[in-house]
């Protein structure tokens, strides 16, 4: 088990997080931070559930001022080369305060996989800069991937970057 770290950022606040693995018992939380992190994209609820409990899945949160304010989940697919980030996401108040940051290296140094990929809307161009910052590059377009019809960027890095 992922033992609790504490991180200090000095923004123009001090901000004070720590992450934590996620349980089941954070099924209320995630389902907020997904339904407000991803209006149009939201997981349903048995995916929800099966991030929170299936094997061979990193799963992390952020928690801040007593409650979660951030989520990651990491696939790592067995026989594969590649594991996924299959989600990442922080309440909007909590941006800009490297929760998303920290969130996303904890979770590579779980995923035991010499590549890891993740998607992102191709518009969301401040994600696209924090992954470019850790080394993700471009591999691919799926277009019309989110049910709107917007492109995903597939993004990928090499663990040793």
């Amino acid at each position: 088990m992922l033992a609790s770290v504490v991180f200090r950022v000095a923004w123009l606040v001090m901000s004070e997080f720590v992450i934590e693995t996620a349980t089941w018992r954070d099924l209320a939380a995630l389902r907020q931070i997904e339904k407000v992190c991803f209006p149009l994209d939201a997981w349903p609820l048995l995916d929800l559930i099966g991030v929170l409990t299936f094997p061979n899945v990193v799963r992390l949160k952020a928690v801040a001022d007593g409650r979660m304010v951030g989520f990651v989940a990491g696939d790592l697919r067995q026989g594969e080369e590649v594991a996924w980030i299959a989600t990442i996401g922080v309440l909007p108040e909590y941006q800009g305060r490297g929760i998303g940051a920290a969130l996303l290296q904890a979770c590579e140094e779980k995923l035991d996989a010499p590549l890891i990929r993740l998607c992102v809307r191709q518009s969301n161009e401040t994600a696209i800069r924090l992954y470019r910052r850790f080394g993700y590059r471009w591999r691919e377009d799926w277009r019309h991937y989110y049910a709107d019809g917007e492109t995903a960027v597939v993004m990928e890095k090499s663990k040793g970057r």
